[in-house]
């Protein structure tokens, strides 16, 4: 696998409504803080995937699986030289929820309790839900999942801890962040920010911080990519969705987008029109935008 091209592919199979699909070879790839609206199950086939998540290093080698709760912070980056291969869904919570209360006994929302868990046979489930998709087997890539997630939970799962009573500095954290959703395109300053909700910079730094596991700045590159994906996804074009949401220019959302996605914003959306137009498509290149078709390595 050394000197292998890094190389992902990001889509949907619209049999699997509520779930994105990756599959990827990364070797120099950093994924820069952020967080995921939907579950991340990811089955490391080849090397070790490095990532923070609560406060440190997690080490997910071959054999393990990757385990995120949705709007939990975190990173991603190889921990070996030839980086690191893997196959993920990313279910939705709503999806989740309802196969833990068809198949567990867990009260409460459901999540993961360790962000990395060693079982071979789980990640072998994984990588056999993403080959049915390609199939378009419907029936299996159905089952695949359902088996799989429930597996996890019963092994590794239980009640999401609830919210911490809301300190002040909590609240403030929730006021910036309404601010900054309403201005996604056109935020305000640190210091603005700061007086206008009557706390200083470094104490709203600290709250946002504490709040939601990385600064005001961070977050909102994390949100703007979120909505470029809701964008991308209904059809507006990678150069509208960078003004629309106040990237300075299409290769500003690029690099943004390939940093917390994993592929290019044009590549993200041929795979969502693929989906639309029954395709099938291949793998490409991982940080290059492409315009054309690749046949698979």
């Amino acid at each position: 696998m050394a000197g292998s091209a890094e190389q992902a592919r990001h889509w949907r199979y619209a049999e699997l409504p509520g779930v994105d699909l990756l599959r990827a070879h990364y070797i120099n790839k950093t994924f820069v803080r952020h967080t995921h609206e939907h579950f991340v199950i990811a089955a490391i086939a080849e090397g070790v995937d490095v990532f923070h998540h609560g406060g440190a290093d997690q080490h997910a080698g071959a054999g393990t699986l990757a385990l995120i709760n949705p709007d939990t912070t975190h990173t991603g980056r190889a921990g070996a030289p030839e980086g690191w291969r893997y196959a993920a869904v990313y279910p939705s919570p709503e999806l989740v929820s309802g196969i833990a209360a068809e198949t567990t006994a867990i009260r409460g929302t459901p999540g993961f309790v360790r962000p990395v868990l060693e079982d071979p046979y789980a990640v072998t489930l994984v990588h056999r839900v993403l080959r049915a998709a390609d199939e378009g087997n419907a029936l299996a890539a159905d089952t695949l999942l359902r088996v799989t997630v429930t597996r996890l939970l019963r092994m590794n799962g239980g009640p999401v801890p609830q919210r911490a009573v809301r300190t002040a500095g909590a609240r403030t954290a929730a006021r910036a962040r309404g601010v900054l959703e309403e201005r996604l395109a056109d935020p305000p300053s640190l210091e603005r920010l700061a007086t206008d909700l009557g706390v200083g910079p470094f104490a709203l730094l600290r709250a946002f911080r504490d709040a939601y596991g990385m600064p005001p700045h961070a977050w909102l590159t994390d949100a703007r990519v979120r909505a470029a994906r809701r964008l991308l996804d209904a059809g507006t074009t990678p150069a509208e969705a960078a003004v629309a949401l106040g990237f300075s220019d299409q290769p500003h959302l690029n690099r943004h987008f390939t940093r917390i996605v994993g592929v290019p914003p044009g590549a993200y959306q041929r795979e969502r029109k693929n989906v639309q137009d029954g395709e099938s498509a291949q793998l490409v290149p991982s940080g290059v935008w492409q315009n054309r078709r690749h046949t698979q390595t």
